[in-house]
């Protein structure tokens, strides 16, 4: 009658469409970092399962968050901070092309690490700030 895979599907967009709705700004950059941790993740898996497509997908992805946070960094802020945080996102991105490309488990996990460090830094910051 139901699929199990639909139904949790389902639940889970339904649970991040509220959290979504219910987030400050500061929480928005803590889930855009989290959803790239979990693609980066995922890519890897897939990367060393041979599942290419699915790899790609998820660098895609991964690719695309990283490219949306270095869309928000508002230079009003800090100049210095904005400049490095934005080549540190090209860097990734860069990184995550050609780990692609040379299918590269340690490159994501360059990236993973690298993203990790800037979100540990982003949850020690307080939100007003």
């Amino acid at each position: 009658m139901y699929s199990t895979n639909s139904a949790a599907a389902q639940y889970k967009r339904i649970n991040t469409e509220s959290a979504l709705e219910q987030a400050n700004p500061h929480q928005l950059i803590q889930m855009l970092m989290n959803g790239a941790i979990e693609r980066l993740i995922q890519a890897k898996a897939a990367m060393q399962n041979g599942d290419i497509p699915l790899k790609g997908l998820l660098l895609g992805k991964a690719t695309m968050i990283i490219a949306g946070l270095q869309s928000s960094l508002d230079p009003k802020h800090s100049r210095d901070l904005v400049d490095n945080l934005d080549a540190l996102y090209d860097y990734m991105q860069r990184r995550l092309l050609e780990a692609n490309i040379k299918n590269d488990p340690v490159m994501i996990d360059e990236v993973s690490n690298l993203m990790r460090t800037v979100k540990s830094a982003w949850d020690a910051i307080a939100p007003a700030a």
